[in-house]
């Protein structure tokens, strides 16, 4: 008698990597690093395979974006230029891998709760799916509707905006969700549409956000387009370059994000 075939799942379904206030990525935490190290942005810069031009832009752009400095700058240091971390840094770094932690152990329980569902599993396999979820906004459970067969989890995010998260009533007792407790969401790209002013209600969607567009990359095939949130979040939203022309999508326009509710994967901290 033939043998059923094994089934050997990739140990990752779900990938994400962290970003805090929508700039503190593994990049710019990695470069924080390497200065802090090596006492010199030249140095760093190489390090992580930049440009000192390129290293620079980030470094303002981590300055800026915090509400103390986090590099401090002086000539005639004998590393090439004296460049050091203030406290605040340090700071930033610490808590980037404490965050990265505890986000690295919520990915684990999210894949291991897929690879304990053989049924997922071989739809996964089937479809040749690897998700990648690049997209996270963090907020706060302010209320849960328990339906027949599903909830209706509402997340408030920091800039008062809310999401809807459709999720299961297993869900719900398996991961204690509860209102008041801290959430993050992770979206996909791919599930988030544009929308303009003049059009977005017209979709039959539980969530939009309004935003602003921040930069554009496309090629023949597909088009990513960065959007800021009033938050200070920033998503990803991939688009076909077709669509990037009809809409006139440009930086500085200002759009709306939208998503059903069964778009977004909810995890809480325990």
């Amino acid at each position: 008698m033939p043998q059923k075939p094994t089934v050997n799942p990739p140990s990752q379904f779900i990938e994400a990597d962290l970003r805090l206030a929508g700039m503190l990525d593994s990049r710019m935490i990695g470069l924080l690093r390497a200065i802090d190290l090596s006492g010199s942005i030249n140095q760093a810069a190489k390090q992580m395979g930049l440009s000192y031009k390129g290293a620079w832009q980030i470094i303002e752009r981590a300055n800026n974006g915090s509400p103390k400095v986090l590099i401090n700058t002086m000539t005639g240091g004998s590393k090439g230029g004296g460049t050091r971390l203030t406290e605040t840094g340090r700071a930033f770094l610490n808590l980037f891998d404490r965050l990265q932690i505890q986000h690295q152990q919520f990915l684990a329980q999210l894949n291991k709760d897929l690879l304990d569902d053989p049924n997922i599993i071989l739809l996964l396999q089937r479809l040749v799916v690897k998700t990648s979820a690049r997209n996270q906004l963090f907020g706060h459970i302010i209320d849960i509707q328990i339906g027949t067969v599903s909830a209706e989890v509402l997340v408030k995010l920091k800039d008062g905006e809310q999401i809807v998260v459709t999720t299961t009533l297993a869900s719900i007792e398996e991961m204690g969700l509860r209102v008041g407790a801290d959430a993050l969401l992770l979206i996909n790209s791919s599930d988030i549409t544009l929308a303009s002013d003049a059009d977005h209600n017209a979709f039959l969607v539980n969530n939009r956000l309004p935003c602003r567009v921040l930069r554009v990359q496309q090629d023949q095939v597909n088009a990513e387009v960065m959007v800021l949130l009033a938050g200070g979040e920033t998503l990803a939203v991939l688009n076909t370059p077709k669509s990037v022309i009809d809409m006139g999508i440009e930086p500085g326009q200002h759009l709306w994000v939208i998503f059903n509710s069964n778009a977004a994967i909810l995890g809480v901290k325990n």
